[in-house]
């Protein structure tokens, strides 16, 4: 009998339900072994339907929404009564029992919480969304609905760590010509290389916006084969594709 999924939470959402899920608890097989989230993966859509179903039941939610994720900086109100996701990277809601997610395999999963207003959200933040203002989009969301970004919550789930994110000269220029001061996200690799550290810089995003307290959970994709998919690893590896981790919270 296959387990079923074992989330990672943090104290920060303490009272919110909530779930970094991991490849734990899935019926996913090969390469997408185990709890593949990813409607847009290569893997059976039907197994990918029961993975769902189940981090859904995990969290005690009737249901659960994810989004057509693009590297943007659009945050929508989650709305489940569409056909079909919305092209999007972050989604907002106030309706109790509705899980709202984000997919991920190396970039940074985002949870919000405003727990005085009853506001949560969810972003994806790649490089290029976080970059681009994700989070600051999805804090905007979360004020339409009656939100305060002075008392939310915030928590940056698994992602890839400075120490396995090797990048070119050209990905610096893009963020020191943005910031010089973007320097200190990166520190020196292999020749021209350098080593980018996505958690810090998300999380000095989600200070300079002014949310009330923020962490990373610590937790590199990267280098746990066993717990979670990574895009990079796959890529190294020669895999024609890689499973998506679900991070989602509720109501």
């Amino acid at each position: 009998m296959t387990p079923q999924p074992r989330p990672l939470t943090s104290p920060l959402l303490r009272g919110i339900t909530h779930g970094f899920f991991t490849r734990d608890g899935g019926v996913s097989a090969g390469i997408h072994q185990g709890l593949n989230c990813g409607p847009g993966s290569t893997d059976d859509p039907n197994a990918v339907e029961i993975n769902r179903r189940r981090a859904a039941a995990a969290l005690g939610a009737e249901a659960l929404l994810t989004l057509h994720q693009v590297h943007s900086d659009v945050a929508l109100v989650a709305d489940p009564d569409l056909a079909a996701p919305p092209q999007a990277d972050a989604l907002v809601t106030d309706r109790p029992g509705l899980a709202i997610g984000a997919l991920s395999a190396d970039c940074a999963p985002v949870l919000f919480a405003d727990r005085q207003a009853g506001v949560v959200g969810a972003a994806h933040a790649g490089w290029k969304g976080a970059l681009g203002g994700i989070v600051e989009a999805t804090l905007a969301r979360m004020e339409d609905l009656g939100a305060d970004r002075g008392r939310v919550a915030a928590v940056v789930g698994p992602c890839i760590s400075q120490r396995a994110y090797e990048v070119g000269p050209e990905f610096f220029e893009t963020f020191t010509d943005e910031d010089p001061d973007h320097h200190r996200f990166f520190v020196p690799g292999a020749g021209d290389r350098l080593l980018f550290d996505l958690p810090g810089f998300v999380l000095h995003r989600l200070r300079a916006a002014g949310v009330a307290e923020a962490e990373w959970i610590g937790r590199c994709t990267y280098s746990d084969p066993g717990r979670f998919f990574s895009y990079r690893r796959a890529t190294h590896a020669g895999e024609p594709d890689y499973g998506r981790l679900l991070s989602a919270i509720r109501l």
